[in-house]
């Protein structure tokens, strides 16, 4: 059945004689009165993320900003690690209160912070460069990054941590908004 066939029941009206039948009525494109949907993007779904937002652009920014806090904080681990065990055997600084609260810490107990630090700077780097590619994974493990830094800026270091911690808090959020979810569930074709 074709729209020319006359006899066709579904066709368009033939021509109807004024005053006989119905009105006419413009038609809608589209076919049979319903909307036109709207475009998909490939294998449906709305249409692919192809920029990374502001908000996620801004949190692999401050990813990088922490990566550069860390590798400071391992520079400064290992010159009191190593400071204070130069310093130990100084009959001048075995009277100093100040010197002996931070011999109170041994020298290993500093170079296992720097190694922490290094390796959570590792751990930064490597969420950071997967921000282009990483999936949800990246995305709930970077929430888990943020979180921990955040404690861990609060509790120990509270004055060098400041920083550290409103970086961190501020790479959750963006991250863990409705910005990074879309962007870290993107399909990746």
């Amino acid at each position: 059945m074709s729209f020319g066939d006359p006899n066709n029941p579904y066709g368009p009206p033939q021509g109807q004689q004024q005053g006989y039948g119905y009105p006419q009525q413009p038609q809608a494109p589209g076919g049979y009165g319903y909307p036109a949907a709207p475009p998909v993007g490939p294998y449906g779904g709305g249409p692919v993320m192809t920029s990374m937002p502001g908000t996620v652009s801004a949190a692999r920014v401050m990813m990088w900003v922490i990566v550069g806090l860390q590798i400071l904080g391992v520079a400064l681990f290992a010159f009191g690690a190593a400071s204070v065990h130069a310093a130990k055997n100084d009959d001048q600084l075995k009277n100093d209160a100040a010197f002996q609260q931070l011999a109170d810490y041994s020298s290993g107990m500093l170079w296992g912070f720097a190694a922490f630090a290094v390796a959570w700077a590792v751990f930064a780097i490597v969420l950071a460069v997967k921000f282009n590619t990483g999936g949800n994974g990246v995305r709930i493990t970077t929430l888990v990054f943020a979180i921990i830094t955040a404690i861990l800026g609060i509790y120990p270091f509270i004055v060098v941590g400041l920083i550290h911690t409103v970086l961190a808090i501020l790479v959750a959020v963006f991250v863990g908004n409705a910005n990074g979810a879309a962007w870290f569930n993107r399909p990746r074709y």
